[in-house]
């Protein structure tokens, strides 16, 4: 079972049918060589044997009646060494013979009863390339019986077995690649629009759910296909504009209610209050404001999913930036140390966005340090790199792309308040990318790093 998965994962189907098809026509084309072989040898023995039946009537017919002339014309070979005759005694003895056998024993040891025949293939003296076909015949003269011997060459036969093998041999090949290589060429045609369907589903990502399949003008199964495909998109296209306003509307209306939540917490902290419950009003306030950002995070993947990012542009000292999370890490975390360096650069971007994509990958970093950080800013030529590290565990290749989707964490059992809801990437990355830059983590064996590429500006 293997080599036949193997050949089907490496090859395609345009290949397969051509194979297929050159593989059918050639065991076709076996068999029915075999049996034309069979039939023809047959037809051809048949020939022969009728032949030395005629010749031996003749030659006994003639014998029988003492017709010396009529004798004499049958022991005649009708062509040199293809038919030959030879008489025998009541003893055994040669007493009459075509020039060919004339001077050789008997050709075969067949002696029948008057009036019978018999059969027999042998090779002669006179011919050791090709078989004959003896026909012996009892007949009864005044001297005795006597035996008529006629043999007749079968290398006609055996060169038309021949020919037929050759023609086979030549033919079958040729056709079976001729007709693999038709089918290889039909079957490309065929498959054109399903290629043409290919690349462009290849292209249909969520930003692009608009776009559809080409549907071929020929009305067959293809047609068929990129028609279903076509109401699957519009469907999925539908389900996931539904799903998005879904996610808009809800976070829209979680905005106020979040926000006098966050805004009654905030009274309440300034009360005077108890141990336990200034306790509950603190977690109320850290809860509110941690879903008020998951709030923000959703609607924010809700208008990339939408159309895309809408950015304000303008010059952006990314140098300030790295440094006020710097300094936002020395004061929320100063068990960490920071380190990297630092240099000044300034891009065009959207401040606000480049902003919280880096706080992203800060707060990404915090969460799985140990003691320390790694922010740094480097100016390249081509690139603008920003770096952000920790000391933490290290993310395993097979995990470096899927960090990037959302609601993703490679810790499972880390809680949700610890370990985020999963967004921060994501978000980060679609930031980046609007930005022309990319986003990836390096390989590293221990620790993390996530590096930021913008492009550089124009000098």
């Amino acid at each position: 079972m293997r080599a036949p998965r193997f050949i089907r994962r490496r090859l395609g189907v345009r290949l397969r049918s051509a194979l297929a098809a050159g593989l059918v026509v050639a065991v076709a084309s076996v068999l029915a060589g075999a049996v034309l072989l069979i039939t023809a040898r047959s037809i051809l023995l048949d020939n022969v044997n009728a032949a030395a039946n005629d010749r031996a009537t003749q030659v006994a017919t003639a014998l029988a009646r003492g017709d010396t002339s009529a004798l004499s014309a049958a022991l005649r070979p009708s062509a040199p060494g293809r038919t030959v005759v030879q008489i025998l005694n009541p003893a055994g003895q040669v007493v009459a013979a075509s020039n060919a056998v004339a001077a050789i024993p008997p050709m075969s040891p067949l002696r029948p009863a008057a009036g019978q025949r018999a059969r027999e293939t042998r090779l002669l003296e006179i011919s050791q390339d090709s078989a004959f076909r003896i026909v012996a015949a009892g007949v009864s003269t005044a001297q005795g019986v006597q035996t008529v011997l006629v043999a007749e060459s079968m290398d006609t036969a055996d060169d038309g077995t021949e020919a037929i093998l050759a023609a086979l041999m030549i033919g079958m090949p040729l056709l079976a690649v001729v007709v693999g290589g038709a089918t290889f060429l039909f079957v490309g045609r065929t498959l054109r629009p399903v290629e043409a369907m290919r690349r462009q589903a290849a292209t249909i990502t969520a930003q692009n759910l608009h776009t559809r399949l080409p549907v071929p003008a020929a009305d067959d199964e293809i047609a068929a296909l990129a028609a279903t495909m076509n109401t699957m998109l519009d469907r999925i296209e539908a389900a996931s504009a539904a799903q998005r306003r879904f996610v808009a509307d809800a976070s829209h209306e979680l905005r106020s209610p979040l926000a006098t939540i966050h805004a009654n917490a905030d009274l309440l902290a300034d009360a005077e209050l108890a141990e336990s419950p200034a306790r509950s009003v603190a977690r109320i306030h850290a809860e509110s404001a941690r879903m008020a950002r998951l709030v923000d995070d959703l609607l924010l993947l809700a208008r990339v999913d939408d159309h895309a990012l809408r950015l304000r542009i303008r010059e952006v000292d990314l140098d300030d930036l790295v440094y006020a999370e710097r300094e936002r890490v020395a004061v929320e975390r100063p068990d960490l140390r920071v380190d990297g360096v630092v240099e000044p650069v300034r891009v065009a971007g959207d401040p606000d966005q480049l902003h919280r994509a880096l706080r992203n990958l800060v707060d990404n970093a915090v969460r799985h340090a140990r003691t320390s950080l790694v922010i740094g800013l480097n100016a390249g030529s081509e690139h603008v790199e920003m770096l952000v590290g920790n000391d933490g565990p290290a993310i395993a290749a097979g995990d470096r792309e899927r960090i990037f989707d959302r609601f993703v964490r490679l810790d499972p059992s880390r809680s949700r308040h610890d370990g985020g809801a999963g967004l921060g990437l994501p978000i980060a990355r679609d930031i980046v990318v609007a930005h022309g830059g990319t986003l990836a983590v390096d390989p590293l064996e221990d620790g993390a790093m996530l590096r930021i590429q913008l492009p550089a500006p124009a000098p």
